[in-house]
């Protein structure tokens, strides 16, 4: 069982859970465990607990991984005020009222790329280890 170890280096009589290849028959244990005898390499990555037919994540099976995901969503902007104004190389409406006050149209706003290059939760590192046995 992977455990979280707050030390670059394991303790002796522990691996780094970094996808190296181990023996079966120096770690016979481990092998029944992994028995690609390949460890999970954990490193950057969160542990997430199996389905088991629960019916949140669907299809998994264990050790398998996943890539990371946002949830696809719109924002809707209910009112604006301003000059009426379509940029097509934007690919959206800039303001949605023309200077009456009427309202042209309420557009729709898919998410974009901003921010950071992942999604995460807040988190804290450290180092995933299994006993060596």
């Amino acid at each position: 069982m992977p455990v979280p170890w707050p030390s670059a280096t394991p303790p002796t009589g522990w691996l780094k859970c970094n996808g190296a290849a181990f023996s079966a028959e120096e770690y016979p244990e481990l092998a029944k465990a992994y028995p690609t005898n390949k460890l999970p390499d954990l490193r950057g990555e969160f542990i997430r607990g199996w389905d088991d037919g629960r019916g949140a994540d669907n299809g998994r099976v264990l050790l398998s991984t996943q890539d990371d995901a946002f949830k696809s969503h719109s924002h809707n902007f209910d009112r604006s005020w301003g000059l009426k104004n379509f940029d097509p190389t934007a690919g959206f409406d800039v303001v949605t009222a023309d200077v009456s006050g009427e309202i042209v149209n309420q557009p729709t706003r898919s998410t974009v790329a901003v921010g950071g290059s992942e999604t995460r939760p807040r988190n804290v590192a450290f180092n995933y280890i299994v006993r060596a046995a």
